[in-house]
């Protein structure tokens, strides 16, 4: 039943992940047909970026996006390396492991993106 559990959210990140990617795809590349969220300009310009990084909803897009993408591509390796025919013991090192690979580098983007939002 764990197993399953796990599938199923690494489906739903793989949702998520098409869904926040899209929507990250049509603001930087198609700001000339959708200028929905430019001030004018390039999307990459400066004052469109830290006008995207001042808005809580991409705050929050970008933290979903992070969560998804490393709950998907550590789920998907750990799959892989399981496959080796590990023992017990490894898979339980290698998911000690991802959890605090995941938690950590979750930590840093969370925060690195809070800490621009707010300034």
């Amino acid at each position: 039943m764990d197993e399953t559990r796990n599938w199923t959210w690494h489906i739903i990140a793989a949702v998520a992940i098409v869904v926040f990617l899209g929507l990250h795809m049509a603001v930087m590349h198609l700001d000339d047909l959708a200028g929905w969220f430019s001030a004018g300009g390039a999307a990459t310009d400066w004052a469109n970026v830290l006008a995207r990084s001042k808005s809580a909803f991409f705050a929050v897009t970008y933290v979903v996006l992070l969560a998804a993408a490393l709950y998907h591509g550590l789920y998907g390796l750990r799959t892989i390396l399981f496959e080796l025919t590990l023992g017990p013991s490894g898979q339980r090192f290698l998911d000690g492991v991802f959890w605090i690979a995941g938690v950590c580098l979750f930590a840093v983007g969370a925060l690195a993106t809070i800490a621009i939002y707010l300034t």
